[in-house]
């Protein structure tokens, strides 16, 4: 049975979701989503990949400043939402959003909760050399991210896997996780379970000064810390180049043999001696310019082996 819904959402990862609810049919009433931004050339105004959707199907879209007025509030329950979907929407929702649908809000987290409630589960997920993560559909509360479990699917995290790549693989796997979970609901089969205390860890938002690479810590650190990082914001080390101290970004990096004084680069291959054990860099990217091979960057840049890096 179709269901009415409305859904919140902003980044691309929550678009998956918001086609495959929409592909199985499913009367989307309305979308929630962040007001559009300034970005780009001309500093143009840019709306959420989630509008962008919503638009392209004729969806109406609501970007409120707060959720917290009496007005917010009317205006949601107005819309006579079976469920309310959440995806990575990006504001609290208060007690009152919360109770509006007749069946309640659904979120899907991308982590195995209760590890890694909050706001940046993927990244901390690798920064934390986590073998696996996945994604959960959970129904929503008033705290952060502690509501009971619904459905969850597992996934292994590579070695050498960046955060862009498995944001786009939980990505899609939510969208097929969500799109079941709804088919259960629709069927009144759809169960929780409360998410067990122990275990609970807080993923934290990314800020700009984790990004450098500290070179004294050990190696798998120090690799964990570059691929948890990529794309965005993307961790950095600084070096001459020939112009002064300028800031290069690690994109791929690998576990690779070898030792020195923390920074020092030891081979034209771009190993760089880490604390303990080193890393190779296999992607960079200089201010203003295109990703190179670690190589290719080499033979440009003025480093040669026992340059030290920052």
């Amino acid at each position: 049975m179709p269901l009415r819904i409305v859904f919140m959402g902003t980044p691309d990862f929550a678009v998956p979701v918001l086609a495959e609810i929409i592909g199985q049919g499913h009367e989307v009433v309305a979308v929630y989503t962040r007001a559009p931004a300034q970005g780009g050339r001309g500093m143009a105004e840019r709306p959420s990949p989630v509008h962008a959707m919503a638009e392209r199907f004729g969806i109406p879209v609501f970007h409120p400043k707060t959720l917290r007025t009496e007005e917010a509030a009317a205006t949601f329950a107005s819309l006579g939402a079976d469920v309310g979907i959440v995806v990575a929407y990006g504001m609290i929702l208060p007690k009152a959003i919360l109770a509006a649908p007749a069946l309640g809000c659904l979120n899907l987290h991308a982590s195995l909760l209760p590890r890694w409630r909050g706001a940046a589960p993927v990244q901390r997920a690798i920064m934390a050399g986590d073998a696996e993560t996945g994604v959960a559909v959970m129904k929503m509360e008033e705290g952060l991210d502690t509501g009971p479990v619904a459905m969850v699917e597992r996934v292994a995290i590579g070695p050498d896997m960046t955060a862009g790549e498995l944001h786009d693989a939980l990505s899609r796997l939510g969208a097929d996780l969500m799109a079941r979970a709804l088919a259960a609901l629709s069927r009144g089969a759809l169960g929780f379970v409360p998410q067990p205390e122990d275990g609970v860890t807080y993923a934290k938002k990314i800020t700009n000064e984790e990004a450098r690479v500290d070179w004294a810590e050990p190696a798998g650190a120090v690799h964990n810390r570059i691929r948890g990082l990529s794309p965005f914001p993307g961790a950095y080390f600084e070096a001459d180049l020939g112009k002064g101290q300028e800031r290069v970004r690690i994109l791929r990096s690998t576990l690779a043999d070898g030792g020195g004084a923390p920074g020092t680069l030891l081979d034209s291959a771009f190993t760089v001696a880490c604390g303990a054990g080193a890393i190779r860099l296999l992607q960079v990217q200089r201010a203003g310019r295109g990703a190179v091979s670690g190589e290719d960057f080499l033979r440009g840049a003025r480093l040669v082996p026992g340059a030290r890096l920052a």
